[in-house]
């Protein structure tokens, strides 16, 4: 509303500071009978500074100081406060509280307000400001405000304040007398969303004399039904793939280090949690909006080391084994979890969204989370560069030849030694950076990979053992999936659904969606 009060009025043609200051003064002494009928001479004069008055009078800071007899309005609290004049708007620096009369508001009187602003509204230059005093009539219409909208409808140069304005106008005349122009009111609102819009439309349909008027009112109703069905759907399609991308983010390392190698890493999880603490670890040295930039490839480089230390120091001894590779990873995933809550105490940290991940984007009447949006385009990001990085780079061939064939790439000259260490170093590096995302989405604790592990595996399996775009298809097949269900199940029911499908599906079809040849295959 201040925004709206600077908006207003023109400070070339208003009425004189003399009769300003004349209304105002009969607040001191009027019931509030009074001051509505006050509130009422103050709209019909053409001064910029009664959107002001009218904020201060909402907002209970408009006071009457008996010396020297003026109106003024507080800037603050306290005992002390700062005031100005209410028509001059000049500073007149701080008075005690004590010297001052607070012209108290009622909650009829504030609703009025409300009402009156949004008409000065619809003269405002700023488009978002007219469309912000149309939402007001469309919550509470007033048919004293309908030639008011009418006159800015003949003017109105924006389409979407237009489009508004006509529909505000259809809203009007659904109490319009004559029974056509009703129906052709109800038809002219359907499809629109608006809560109130809905309402009027059902009571229409349900109590209007004219069956034509009840007709076209269902009409509408069931024409809004359908696009938010349809927005329903895309709403869950959204969070489907959203759940998917942070599934695939979770999975797509394990699909390197299980997938292409065939190890049985419990560890992963703790790797993303390793790269979730390094994120936050940078957002402490340096501003919120640079953080998540210089994480990324710090969550890569940290993980990967670790990950390069974890097969050099215990699974290049354990190849062939699975069962001991299983457990000598559990074994370091505890050792991973015991050290962090060693280094930084078992509770949880925080780690702040950035501003261009912060608010919502709208597309169209939908609006989706932006961190939720940039996440989504952050796993396609990563996807696309393990690709790249396993078809179009040297790693990625020696990669690709010691999981199809180890004896013939090493006669090749393939060192197979430095490939398995290199290899998995990528995966734990993507785990990393999975963990930089789940930062975003949940706190980061010691136990943030235990949550994943499961549904990683799951993803794997279900694409397709060592097959990066079954990864893809799975991780978003799981999460819509998931979110399809939810609202019929619950959440922890559509879990036990999806695994129980899933187990069927391994049944049917034990390597997955898309099956890997080599060595993969064999074990």
């Amino acid at each position: 509303m201040l925004a709206l009060a600077a908006l207003c009025g023109s400070p070339a043609a208003y009425a004189g500071d003399d009769e300003l200051s004349a209304t105002l003064i009969q607040f001191r002494d009027a019931d509030f009978d009074g001051k509505t009928e006050l509130v009422e001479k103050l709209v019909v004069l053409d001064n910029p500074r009664v959107a002001v008055i009218l904020n201060a009078l909402s907002d209970s800071r408009l006071y009457f100081q008996e010396d020297p007899g003026r109106v003024v309005i507080g800037l603050g609290d306290g005992s002390e406060i700062t005031i100005e004049d209410a028509v001059t708007g000049a500073a007149l620096g701080q008075v005690g509280k004590r010297d001052l009369d607070r012209i108290t508001a009622n909650n009829r009187l504030r609703s009025l307000i409300e009402d009156r602003l949004a008409s000065l509204g619809l003269s405002s230059a700023d488009p978002s400001q007219r469309r912000a005093a149309i939402d007001v009539f469309l919550r509470n219409p007033d048919p004293a405000g309908v030639p008011r909208l009418q006159a800015r409808l003949a003017v109105e140069t924006d389409a979407k304040t237009r489009q508004l304005l006509t529909v505000a106008l259809a809203l009007a005349d659904l109490a319009n007398p004559d029974a056509t122009v009703r129906a052709k009111a109800a038809t002219d609102l359907g499809g629109q969303l608006q809560p109130e819009i809905r309402g009027r439309l059902a009571k229409a349909a349900a109590e209007d004399s004219d069956p034509a008027v009840r007709e076209a009112a269902q009409r509408a109703l069931s024409h809004t039904q359908f696009r938010l069905q349809m927005l329903g759907w895309a709403e869950t399609l959204f969070f489907g793939l959203s759940l998917g991308s942070v599934l695939i983010l979770a999975a797509i390392g394990l699909a390197v280090t299980f997938g292409v190698m065939g190890v049985i890493n419990m560890a992963h999880g703790e790797l993303m949690m390793l790269g979730a603490y390094t994120t936050w670890l940078v957002q402490q040295w340096l501003p919120v909006n640079w953080s998540l930039p210089v994480a990324v490839p710090l969550a890569f480089l940290v993980t990967a080391l670790v990950g390069i230390a974890i097969e050099r120091g215990v699974i290049r001894f354990l190849y062939g084994r699975p069962l001991e590779t299983l457990l000598a990873t559990f074994g370091i995933s505890l050792i991973l979890q015991q050290a962090v809550r060693t280094i930084f105490s078992p509770l949880n940290r925080s780690v702040s969204a950035p501003d261009w991940m912060s608010g919502t984007f709208a597309i169209g009447p939908l609006e989706v989370t932006m961190n939720r949006l940039v996440i989504l385009g952050f796993c396609i990001a990563v996807f696309a560069l393990l690709w790249l990085a396993l078809q179009r780079t040297r790693l990625g061939l020696e990669v690709r030849a010691v999981s199809q064939n180890r004896a013939m790439a090493r006669a090749m000259g393939v060192p197979s030694a430095r490939v398995d260490a290199l290899t998995f170093g990528l995966g734990s590096g993507v785990a990393g950076v999975a963990g930089v995302a789940l930062s975003q989405l949940t706190n980061v604790g010691p136990n943030l990979g235990q949550s994943y592990i499961v549904d990683s595996f799951m993803v794997v399996v279900f694409g397709g053992v060592g097959n990066l775009w079954g990864t893809l298809v799975a991780g978003l097949s799981l999460g819509v999936a998931n979110k399809v269900l939810e609202p019929w199940t619950g959440a922890v029911l559509a879990k036990i659904v999806v695994l129980v499908f899933l187990i069927l599906f391994i049944q049917k079809r034990p390597r997955g969606l898309f099956p890997q040849r080599g060595r993969a295959a064999e074990v």
